[in-house]
């Protein structure tokens, strides 16, 4: 396969680039619109960067849920669905898609696989990585599943090293090629190796969750249950999301309090909405992060017995 070069640039809701600083035709793949628990929300993020990319903006596609979709209905350009519609963004880089979008100068993306895999399929031409990584994409994206071994060998690579640029760089370009450079697995595998004590910390971390019954308000009648857990001492020194994880198997909901965040997580298909219980504007219904001077009304939005919240949220 003849890939296009392209620039690439990596980006979350709450940090995008500088329009300047992108070439030409730029399209911005598994980027969600900033919610309200960004600072400065979609009005002082996403907006300003669609704004100062005017007519070189080509394509927006994401799959996180936001309130200001809306506005964007009518303009091709937007390709933007629910989480509940895509589990993952990989799935809706279609070679028509591409097509109609045409040529473009930079890959904007989001910095896990999800969006790696989108910015490698994108340059492909809407053809996947390697065969079932759109399945990967999907299982890790949403943690609904297991994926497949290339999936988890790059996933723990990632996990490692997530805000490791040269990285990033290596994977999408691992993942453009379809795989065909044996020897880019070396770097990839040298990151996925400093997962493990990471990952032993998270384990031994999660022994600390607190389990509370809770009554969340038009939530299904499963979602009775909250494991808590302040892993504030232990900043950076764990994996969130398998910190997440493991406070799901003790209960419905998990909940865990870090410096500046309280991150509140449950199942894929569980039916919870977070963004609704705490009015935020958008993101994932079942994983959502507000900031930590919202922990006393977050409780209480669970449903959690006032004295469970005194206790634990002083």
């Amino acid at each position: 396969m003849s890939l296009i070069r392209h620039e690439l640039a990596f980006a979350s809701p709450r940090k995008l680039p500088r329009a300047r600083d992108l070439k030409g035709r730029v399209v911005v793949l598994d980027v969600a619109f900033a919610s309200d628990a960004a600072s400065g929300g979609f009005e002082k993020i996403t907006l300003p960067f669609i704004d100062q990319l005017g007519p070189r903006l080509s394509g927006w596609i994401d799959h996180h849920d936001h309130v200001m979709h809306e506005r964007y209905r009518s303009d091709p350009r937007f390709v933007l669905a629910t989480k509940a519609e895509h589990g993952a963004c990989p799935e809706m880089i279609t070679p028509t898609l591409v097509a109609r979008i045409g040529p473009v100068d930079t890959v904007v993306c989001h910095t896990d696989f999800d969006g790696l895999c989108s910015a490698a399929k994108w340059m492909r031409g809407g053809v996947e990585p390697y065969l079932g990584s759109d399945d990967d994409a999907r299982a890790i994206d949403t943690r609904s599943a297991a994926a497949g071994p290339i999936g988890q060998r790059l996933d723990r690579a990632l996990r490692a090293r997530a805000h490791d640029a040269a990285l990033l760089g290596i994977v999408v370009r691992h993942l453009a090629s379809g795989l065909s450079d044996p020897s880019l697995w070396a770097s990839i595998d040298r990151a996925g190796a400093e997962f493990a004590p990471v990952e032993e910390r998270t384990r031994l971390l999660a022994a600390d969750y607190e389990t509370f019954d809770v009554r969340p308000a038009d939530f299904p009648a499963n979602m009775s249950s909250l494991a808590f857990l302040d892993a504030t001492a232990h900043h950076g020194q764990y994996d969130k999301t398998l910190l997440l994880l493991l406070g799901q198997e003790r209960a419905s909901i998990a909940m865990v309090v870090d410096l500046d965040t309280v991150s509140v997580a449950a199942r894929y298909q569980s039916g919870a909405n977070f963004l609704k219980l705490f009015g935020l504007s958008g993101g994932m219904p079942t994983l959502v992060s507000i900031p930590k001077k919202r922990l006393h009304d977050a409780l209480r939005g669970l449903g959690l017995a006032e004295a469970d919240v005194l206790r634990i949220a002083t």
